[in-house]
């Protein structure tokens, strides 16, 4: 292992019908099927659909940084 670290980020955005704290969940869940090393996560946008007046959905965006293996 070197003496540094190097990293990389990538944008998803995760949705939930519950509430945005479940969008970032449910977003690093599924990420993490094929995501290895990921560290920290950073929240760049927040939003939802609405549907007959009520929130329907949550959507959170993230960029979620991970660990460069062997960095």
């Amino acid at each position: 292992m070197s003496d540094h670290r190097t990293y990389k980020k990538i944008e998803v955005v995760g949705s939930s019908t519950t509430s945005i704290e479940d969008a970032i969940q449910n977003a690093i869940s599924e990420c993490s099927k094929s995501v290895k090393n990921m560290d920290w996560f950073e929240v760049t946008e927040t939003r939802g659909h609405i549907l007959n007046g009520q929130v329907a959905h949550y959507q959170v965006g993230l960029k979620i940084g991970f660990r460069i293996e062997g960095s």
